[in-house]
């Protein structure tokens, strides 16, 4: 993996780490040199746009990104830096260091830290995420979407949730905030079905799943960059919604559902 592959990579943990943080939680870069650290920067520059080429913007010899997770009125913090070679596929060998801090931490307490953040690594490394074994075929898989609605969306642990689950199956899409809440997908049909599944499992005030449906021809070949320029992104109006999958050139779905459409109600039945 090249140097900007790498780069990209880092960014797109960092950013579902930060998607995975609760209220009163926050991630401050650490600069290791009396200068700003460049990665608050580009971290935002990847969120705003996980398709575009973020080596471009970064500078020549950017420092290794070394940053702090912390919760509000807790006095313990997890410091962690992350090596240039760092590319998500090993924790060992200095690629990744993580350790425990405190303004009045003590050396043993700091030590029994320590060892259950070398424990927890450890199990990382016992039981890394296994390659598909689904054999290669020449023939295109069918790609499939699904849109959910529900009264509301604002649970912490369900958007973090939701971010982790797309980036685990691979699943380009988006979930609106607040009232209503939407959630719109699209990926492999497995994995589609189980990113369903996965929402379904929580508890939810009138969810409804309106479909989950394979994507016409016509729109698989619209798709391509479109897609990829985003993995999973939050909205917080329906007309960011509307907005999105006219950008898909997928208007239709959300008009059809009542979504954005004039006098229609969020909650009534299709048709």
């Amino acid at each position: 993996m090249d140097q900007p592959a790498i780069l990209a990579h880092q960014l797109e943990e960092l950013n579902l780490l930060k998607c995975s943080l609760l209220p009163g939680e926050e991630i401050v870069f650490v600069p290791l040199l009396d200068a700003p650290s460049d990665w608050s920067t580009l971290l935002a520059t990847y969120a705003a746009d996980p398709g575009a080429d973020i080596s471009s913007q970064a500078p020549t010899n950017i420092d290794p990104a070394r940053f702090q997770v912390k919760a509000e009125a807790i006095p313990v913090w997890f410091d962690v830096l992350l090596d240039p070679r760092y590319n998500g596929t090993t924790c060992t060998e200095g690629h990744l260091t993580v350790s425990a801090r405190g303004a009045d931490l003590g050396r043993t307490e700091q030590a029994r830290w320590n060892a259950v953040i070398q424990e927890c690594v450890e199990q990382v490394q016992d039981n890394p995420t296994s390659p598909s074994s689904t054999p290669t075929s020449a023939t295109p898989t069918v790609r499939y979407h699904a849109l959910l609605t529900s009264h509301h969306l604002k649970s912490p642990n369900k958007r973090r949730s939701l971010q982790q689950w797309s980036h685990e199956l691979s699943i380009h899409g988006f979930a609106k905030v607040g009232y209503p809440g939407v959630i719109y997908c699209e990926g492999e049909q497995a994995q589609v079905e189980e990113f369903v599944g996965n929402v379904k499992t929580m508890q939810w005030l009138a969810l409804r799943v309106r479909f989950v449906e394979s994507l016409a021809d016509h729109e698989e070949r619209q798709r391509g960059a479109e897609i990829e320029k985003k993995r999973w992104s939050e909205f917080e109006k329906v007309g960011e919604v509307v907005e999105e999958m006219k950008r898909l050139g997928r208007t239709k779905y959300v008009v059809e559902m009542g979504i954005g459409s004039a006098g229609t109600s969020l909650t009534s039945p299709k048709g």
